[in-house]
């Protein structure tokens, strides 16, 4: 699950401490490749947390990163929905950012 690029809000930590960012994007990626669980539906976790804490860049982001993971259209749209019934109108708000691509 290689990420080929650092997510923005940790290039400011890149500058100050790489060795840190190193440790954690080694376990991130650890943490979100396949196993137990597959990738695509960490992902799809993933995205309704974001939804739930009002991150919509994070969900258009995290949304995309579980269809190249292999999550289908259905599968994100029903993660949509999961947020809708945790998070009520608030989360479905921002989880609709998991159609923008």
């Amino acid at each position: 699950m290689a990420q080929a690029t650092l997510p923005p809000w940790i290039q400011a930590l890149q500058q100050r401490d790489p060795e840190f960012v190193g440790s954690y994007m080694t376990q991130r990626e650890r943490i979100l490749r396949d196993g137990a669980i597959p990738a695509k539906y960490k992902h799809l976790m993933t995205m309704i947390v974001d939804a739930l804490q009002s991150h919509p860049d994070g969900v258009a982001n995290i949304a995309n990163r579980a269809r190249a993971a292999g999550a289908s259209e259905a599968e994100v749209q029903e993660a949509v929905e999961v947020a809708y019934l945790f998070g009520g109108t608030p989360a479905l708000v921002t989880a609709v950012n998991a159609f923008r691509v």
